[in-house]
């Protein structure tokens, strides 16, 4: 393991509108440094501050402006990564290499250096809202949104937390909001889409407490939306975010994904429900796709899950005694909610996101198939699985490569050249009429080293 910690630098270039990001700062040292530069510049990452930017990145990085401006993986410009030679390469070394690390786990791939990253602009002032209702009595709402919320105009992002608390162990809905413009802009587009909120432009300067609904309302930058979707109080100092802790107390989680193609059925809400009252601490994050997200095609990056999904869904369950009972108790509970959602979610495969990494779906292991890992590999990366294998196997084995395809050109062709790409190897005998070219075709029986099947002028793996 690599503590890439110190490897934190920062340089920000607001004429050409990027930043030059090496991998260890984190998101919170990127959104400070930007932040002291231009009220009208960020960076579409995540939520957490504390995330590194090479790992959030290198997993595709979800957020509140996926829906306007894509993935953070999809923001990328360039990148530099060192690879197992101790090569350095960029995006025009090895244009493969670069898409392999925009959302299909970089660490798989080299270690990443830094990122060339584009910055987006938004308004000075943006709009943030949080309004609270009880699933038994929104039912209605909540089916709503998961009908339009993917549909909304770019600028305007809903996401839900689905939780229970308190004495009464009621489940919990939060719709949270963040709108890139002033209230006097939203206001009108929530009578068109969502009257249901019944927020006005004076709910947006002060707390308002109703029977069955809290409304909080602010006026704010961008900066300060990002502390708010942080749960940190929106008045902070910038400095807050070079904090590189957690803002709440010592706790252990359990946490899982899946993404959703169609609406959940009222059966389905009736199940949550019921579920979600059997424990104590447990949270669904459901966050919006769509607008951005459906204009680029699966295969542009690892990152596969787009057009066609509505929402992602993050399930956790929190507890603070670690004790094996309770441990064990509480990871029961989230495996059984994961079981049970299986009719409502994506099929064939039933796919999740990367950054949520859940390990029920497998690991790397020394006596694993490749047959039971592609079982938890499309998960993350679907029909890009094959091409990021492809790439892993002729990276790791590149020397061996080389030094195979020279003794087999040795005694076969006297003036080949070589040429490597992700999805073949390519010898072009420039004596001969047409050129001589070997594909690659991995399975089951390859590692890492490489073994040269001279057959009819082809070569397989």
């Amino acid at each position: 393991m690599l503590d890439l910690s110190n490897l934190n630098e920062i340089k920000i270039d607001l004429n050409e509108e990027t930043a030059w990001v090496q991998a260890g700062a984190t998101l919170g040292e990127l959104y400070y440094a930007i932040a002291k530069r231009s009220k009208v510049h960020v960076f579409p990452g995540g939520v957490y501050f504390t995330v590194g930017t090479g790992g959030l990145i290198s997993g595709g990085g979800l957020g509140a402006l996926t829906s306007k401006f894509g993935l953070a993986a999809d923001n990328v410009v360039d990148a530099r990564v060192m690879d197992v030679n101790g090569n350095i390469l960029d995006r025009e070394m090895n244009e493969d290499l670069f898409w392999a690390v925009r959302g299909g786990g970089g660490a798989s791939f080299g270690v990443i250096l830094a990122w060339k990253l584009k910055l987006v602009r938004v308004p000075e002032k943006v709009t943030i809202f949080s309004i609270h209702r009880k699933l038994n009595s929104s039912r209605d709402l909540l089916q709503k949104w998961e009908n339009i919320s993917h549909q909304l105009p770019e600028n305007l992002f809903i996401r839900l937390l689905i939780q229970n608390g308190g004495v009464e162990r009621q489940v919990e809905l939060f719709f949270q909001s963040q709108y890139l413009g002033p209230v006097d802009e939203l206001i009108p587009l929530l009578r068109q889409y969502f009257p249901e909120f019944n927020l006005e432009r004076n709910d947006c300067f002060q707390e308002n407490t109703t029977a069955g609904a809290v409304k909080r309302c602010y006026e704010v930058s961008w900066i300060q939306s990002a502390f708010y979707f942080y749960f940190r109080k929106i008045t902070s100092p910038l400095e807050v975010l070079l904090d590189k802790t957690i803002p709440t107390q010592k706790h252990y989680y359990k946490g899982t994904s899946d993404f959703v193609k169609t609406p959940i059925p009222e059966s389905g809400w009736e199940m949550i429900e019921r579920t979600f009252l059997e424990e104590a601490g447990p949270r669904m994050i459901l966050e919006p796709l769509g607008g951005k997200m459906n204009e680029i095609s699966e295969s542009e990056t690892p990152f596969p899950h787009r057009k066609g999904n509505l929402y992602n869904i993050q399930y956790t369950v929190g507890w603070s005694d670690n004790s094996e009972s309770i441990s064990s108790q509480k990871m029961a509970w989230l495996r059984k909610l994961y079981k049970e959602m299986e009719p409502y979610v994506a099929k064939s495969p039933r796919t999740a996101y990367l950054n949520y990494r859940d390990l029920d779906f497998g690991t790397n292991q020394e006596d694993y198939s490749y047959s039971k890992a592609k079982m938890w590999g499309e998960k993350y990366f679907n029909g890009n699985f094959e091409r990021l294998r492809s790439l892993l196997i002729l990276l790791s084995s590149s020397a061996i490569q080389v030094r195979s395809l020279t003794l087999f050109l040795a005694s076969n062709c006297q003036f080949c050249a070589i040429h490597i790409s992700f999805s073949m190897v390519e010898v072009v005998d420039q004596d001969a009429s047409a050129p001589r070219t070997i594909y690659i075709h991995p399975s089951d029986s390859v590692d890492a080293s490489l073994v040269l099947v001279p057959f009819d002028g082809v070569g397989y793996l």
